[in-house]
C-alpha cells in the first residue's frame, strides 16, 4: 500500500477515533445529569412527605370541603390542592398512604385550614361526623324547647 495511503486511513481513523470519544463523553454527561437530577428530585419529595408543612403557617384560613362517599384519595388529594388547602395531591396520596389513617377518610362536611399540616387535616376527615352531627342534634333540640316555651308563654298572656 502506498505511504499516502496509509496516512490517509490513520487520518481518518484518528478523526473517526476522536467522534467516537466525543460521543461517549456527552452520553455519559447527559446519564450523569439524568441521575443527579432525577436524585435530586426523588430526595426533595421523599424530604417533604415527612417534613409535613402547612400550606400558610399562621394565621390561615378555613374552607369548607365536602367528601363524597365514592371519592378516592386521589380525587380528594386535587380538590384540596385546588382550594388552595395542600401544595401538592401527589405529595398528600402518599402521605394519607404512610399515616396511622390510611383508608379511614370518611364522608361529610369538613372545616379544614391552611394552617394545617396534611397529617392534621387527615385526621380531621378520619373522626366520624356522627360525633359533631349528635351536638348539633342537641343543640337544635334545646331550640325547639325554648320555641315551644315561648309560644305556651304567649298564649297564657292572652
Amino acid at each position: 500500500m502506498p505511504k499516502e495511503r496509509r496516512d490517509f486511513m490513520n487520518g481518518k481513523y484518528l478523526v473517526g477515533a476522536v467522534i467516537e470519544a466525543v460521543i461517549k463523553v456527552i452520553v455519559i454527561a447527559v446519564v450523569v445529569m439524568f441521575v443527579f437530577r432525577t436524585a435530586t428530585t426523588a430526595y426533595d419529595f421523599g424530604y417533604k412527605v415527612f417534613a409535613d408543612k402547612p400550606v400558610s403557617v399562621s394565621g390561615g384560613r378555613t374552607i369548607t370541603v365536602g367528601i363524597a362517599e365514592s371519592a378516592s384519595v386521589k380525587d380528594i388529594a386535587q380538590m384540596l390542592e385546588e382550594k388552595g388547602l395542600i401544595e401538592d395531591a401527589r405529595l398528600f396520596v402518599v402521605q394519607e398512604l404512610l399515616s396511622a389513617y390510611h383508608g379511614e377518610i370518611l364522608p361529610g362536611i369538613y372545616d379544614l385550614s391552611t394552617s394545617m399540616t396534611a397529617e392534621e387535616m387527615l385526621a380531621v376527615m378520619s373522626t366520624p361526623a356522627e360525633e359533631s352531627k349528635e351536638e348539633d342534634d342537641d343543640v337544635g333540640e334545646s331550640v325547639e324547647e325554648s320555641e315551644e316555651i315561648e309560644n305556651t308563654e304567649g298564649m297564657t298572656a292572652e
